[in-house]
C-alpha cells in the first residue's frame, strides 16, 4: 500500500545538488509536512507514494531554494537613492537617513518589500544584518521564509541602541526569543573590524559562543580596509578579528574581496562560511574577490546580493550568472566555477556558509521542503540539449532569469504558485514603500539644501560666535618678530609649532552663512622638528561681517566646528564643492600678554602655493567698538615696535591670497 504524504511534485527534472549531484529528468519530490522524505525517478516514487496534492512538473525544472548568503532586507526603502559612490560616501549618505528613519516599522515594511522580491527570485532562505532585527524575525517568520538573521552591533550610536552594550543587549534577547524558530536563526553582527573595539567584538563572540549562534560580519570589503587595518594593528582583518575571539564561532564572513592567501586558510581552518557579492563589490569599485582560489582551499563559499541600496536589487539569477564570469575573468581560466559549482555555491555551497547545510540547500530526503521550480521554455532558453548530463546547469547559470520562477515552497509550505506571491501583500508593500521613499526625499531635498545642513546630518557640529580684531602684514623677514617675542615687552602665555593643511570647498551661490567650508589638519612638530600629534578639523565659515579701523579689521561671523574623523577624498565627494582651494603653512603661534592683554601672534610661512617671506597675523577677541578700538591702537604699538608700516596690511584670508600664489 502507497505511503502517505501531503505534497508530490512529479514529472520535472529535479537538479538535487546533493552529495552526488544526482539529477532526475523525469524525477518526483515527496513532500510531509515540512521535510522532503523521498526523492526519485517519476514512477518509482508513483509505485511508493501517494498525496492529497500532486503537482505536474513537466517541462520545468525542480532547484534547491537558491540561499542569499548576504543581505540587508530593510534598505529595499532605500534602493536608488545615493548610486555611484565610493563606499564610505556611500554610508556617509545613508548611515544619517537611517538615524532618520530606521524603526521597527521602517525594518518590516522593508522587510516586506524584499521578501516579495526574493520568492519571486527562488530565494527561500537568506542572511541578513542590520538594525530591529526582531522587527525582521517576525515579519519574515509570517511571510515564511528561512533567515539567519543578525543583530548589529556597532561601537558608535545606532538607530536601535546608543552604546554596543545596549546593542548587546538587544542581541542577547533576540537569540532568546527566537533562538530554535522553525525558521529563523537569530546571530550576532558585529558590523566590522573598523566599527568595533577589541572589547565589543571580544563581547560578540562570547556573546555567540554562549548562545551556540552564528556570528555574521564585514571582511575585507576594500583594499582601504585591508591597508588600514595592517597599519593600525600590524595584522590582516582575519587575524586581527580572530584574536578577538571570532574565528573561534560559526563565522559567516561577508565580501572577502582582499584576502591573502594565508586568512583563506585560516577561515577554511576555522570552519567560516564566506559570502560572495559580486555586484555590490563591482558597483562599490571594491574589487573582484578570488572566489576560484577560496574554492579550491576549499572554503565554504556562498553568494550573496549584499544591500538592495548598494546592488541594487535582490536577484540571485542574476547574481551568480556574474559570480561565475567574475571568477573566470579574476583567474583568466574560463573553466574556473563552472555552471554546476556555480549553482551549488548559491544553493548548497550557500547553505554551508550560513552552517544552515543540514536543514536546507539540497533536496535529498531528510531535509526541508525548500525548493523553487523553474519554467524554461522561454525563448531565451531555447533551444535545449540533452548530450551533457550537466547541460541543466548552464541553461539555470547563463540563460534563465528569475522570471523563469514558478513555484517556491518553504518548509513545506508554498510562498508562491503559478507567479503570485501567497504569503504577502505584494501591492501594498509597494504602495507604503512609495509612501516612504516620499519622506526620504523630502529629507534629502533639505539636507541637500545647504552646507550647513550636510554638515549637520553628518556630524554633530558646535556654533561658535567670533568677533575679533585682527590684523595680517607680509613680512620679508622673521627676525623682529622672534626679537620682539622673546623680549620683556611681552610675556608668552602658550605656544605651539605645527603645519596646516587647509583644504577649502567653495560652493556657487551659497547661502551667505555657509560661503566656505575649511578642511584643516594641524601636524604639530615638536622642539626637535618631528610631528608628535595630529588633529582634524571641519571648519563652516560665514562671510559675516568686517569694520573697518585705519589699522585693523574688526570681523564678526558665525562659525560650525566639527570633528574630521573621515578622510579629505571623503569630505569632497560627500559636499561636491564647486572647487577647491589649498594652503599648506608652517605656523608658529604665540599666546601673548602685551599691556595686559591677550593676543594670538602667528608666524606663518606659506608654503603651497609657495609664497615669498612670512605673513604676521595678530588676533584678538573683542566684544564691543570700544574694545575693537582700544586693541587695534595696542596692535599698531606692535607693528611699530616691530618696524612695520600699517600700509602694506594684507585684508585677504589666506584661501584668496592661495589664487595669487597659484
Amino acid at each position: 500500500m502507497p505511503k502517505q504524504a501531503d505534497t508530490i511534485l512529479t514529472g520535472g527534472t529535479v537538479v538535487t545538488l546533493n552529495e552526488n549531484y544526482d539529477i532526475f529528468t523525469d524525477g518526483a519530490i515527496v513532500i510531509k509536512n515540512d521535510a522532503i522524505i523521498a526523492v526519485g525517478p517519476t514512477q518509482e516514487i508513483a509505485n511508493l507514494y501517494e498525496a492529497k496534492e500532486t503537482v505536474d512538473c513537466a517541462n520545468q525544472v525542480i532547484i534547491p531554494g537558491l540561499v542569499n548568503a548576504h543581505t540587508h532586507v530593510p534598505m529595499t526603502l532605500f534602493r536608488g537613492l545615493n548610486d555611484d559612490l565610493r563606499l564610505d560616501v556611500w554610508l556617509g549618505y545613508l548611515m544619517p537617513l537611517e538615524r532618520e528613519f530606521v524603526t521597527p516599522e521602517f525594518v518590516k515594511l522593508g522587510a516586506r518589500l524584499a521578501c516579495a522580491e526574493m520568492i519571486r527570485s527562488g530565494i527561500t532562505a537568506f542572511a541578513d544584518m542590520y538594525y530591529f532585527e526582531e522587527a525582521i524575525a517576525e515579519e519574515t517568520a509570517v511571510i515564511g521564509m528561512r533567515a539567519l538573521l543578525g543583530q548589529t552591533v556597532l561601537v558608535f550610536p545606532a538607530p536601535d541602541a546608543e552604546t554596543y552594550e545596549d546593542a548587546l543587549v538587544r542581541c542577547r534577547r533576540f537569540i532568546e526569543g527566537w533562538n530554535g524558530h522553525p525558521l529563523i536563526q537569530p546571530a550576532v553582527a558585529p558590523h566590522a573590524w573598523y566599527t568595533g573595539t577589541p572589547e565589543m567584538d571580544r563581547a560578540c563572540a562570547d556573546l555567540a559562543r554562549a548562545y551556540d549562534v552564528p556570528i555574521h560580519t564585514h571582511i575585507s570589503e576594500t583594499r582601504l580596509e585591508a591597508d588600514n587595518c595592517r597599519q593600525l594593528h600590524h595584522m590582516d582583518v582575519v587575524s586581527w578579528v580572530g584574536s578577538h575571539g571570532i574565528l573561534e564561532t560559526k563565522l559567516l564572513a561577508a565580501h572577502c574581496v582582499h584576502l591573502e592567501r594565508s586568512e583563506m586558510f585560516a577561515l577554511k581552518e576555522a570552519g567560516a562560511g564566506v559570502a560572495h557579492c559580486p555586484t555590490s563589490n563591482l558597483k562599490l569599485a571594491s574589487g573582484i574577490a578570488p572566489i576560484g582560489e577560496m574554492l579550491d582551499i576549499g572554503l565554504k563559499v556562498g553568494v550573496g546580493t549584499d544591500g538592495p541600496a548598494s546592488n541594487n536589487d535582490l536577484d540571485m539569477f542574476e547574481e551568480v550568472r556574474l559570480a561565475a564570469l567574475l571568477a573566470k575573468t579574476k583567474s583568466n581560466d574560463p573553466t574556473v566555477l563552472p555552471a554546476r559549482q556555480a549553482l551549488a555555491a548559491a544553493t548548497i555551497g550557500g547553505a554551508r556558509a550560513l552552517h544552515m547545510e543540514h536543514l536546507t540547500g539540497s533536496l535529498e530526503a531528510g531535509k526541508r521542503a525548500d525548493l523553487a521550480i523553474v519554467d524554461l521554455s522561454g525563448v531565451h532558453n531555447q533551444p535545449q540539449f540533452h548530450n551533457n548530463p550537466d547541460a541543466v546547469y548552464s541553461v539555470l547559470i547563463y540563460s534563465a532569469k528569475s522570471t523563469d520562477v514558478a513555484h517556491v515552497m518553504v518548509n513545506g509550505r508554498w510562498l508562491m504558485r503559478d507567479r503570485q506571491l501567497l504569503t504577502l501583500d505584494e501591492a501594498a508593500a509597494i504602495a507604503a514603500a512609495a509612501q516612504t521613499a516620499a519622506e526620504i526625499d523630502a529629507f534629502v531635498m533639505e539636507r541637500e539644501s545647504s552646507v550647513y545642513n550636510k554638515l549637520v546630518f553628518l556630524a554633530g557640529v558646535q556654533r561658535q560666535e567670533s568677533f575679533e580684531v585682527q590684523v595680517k602684514v607680509p613680512l620679508t623677514d622673521k627676525t623682529a618678530v622672534l626679537d620682539f617675542i622673546a623680549s620683556d615687552q611681552c610675556q608668552i602665555t602658550k605656544q605651539a609649532h605645527y603645519k596646516q593643511y587647509d583644504n577649502y570647498f567653495l560652493f556657487e551661490g551659497a547661502d551667505p552663512d555657509a560661503a566656505r567650508l575649511r578642511y584643516r589638519e594641524d601636524e604639530f612638530i615638536d622642539e626637535a622638528g618631528n610631528p608628535y600629534q595630529t588633529r582634524s578639523r571641519l571648519t563652516l565659515i560665514g562671510e559675516g561681517t568686517r569694520q573697518e579701523f585705519p589699522n585693523a579689521v574688526m570681523l564678526s561671523r558665525t562659525r560650525f566646528f566639527a570633528d574630521a574623523d573621515r578622510s579629505l577624498r571623503f569630505y569632497r565627494e560627500y559636499f561636491a564643492p564647486a572647487s577647491e582651494r589649498e594652503v599648506v603653512k608652517d605656523r608658529l603661534r604665540w599666546h601673548i600678554l602685551y599691556q595686559d592683554t591677550d593676543f594670538a601672534v602667528n608666524l606663518d610661512k606659506v608654503l603651497e602655493p609657495e609664497l615669498p617671506g612670512y605673513f604676521l597675523e595678530i588676533k584678538s577677541r573683542t566684544w564691543s567698538r570700544t574694545d575693537a578700538e582700544r586693541k587695534a591702537n595696542l596692535m599698531t604699538e606692535i607693528l611699530s615696535l616691530l618696524g612695520v608700516e600699517l600700509e602694506t596690511a594684507e585684508r585677504r584670508e589666506y584661501a584668496d591670497i592661495a589664487v595669487e600664489g597659484d
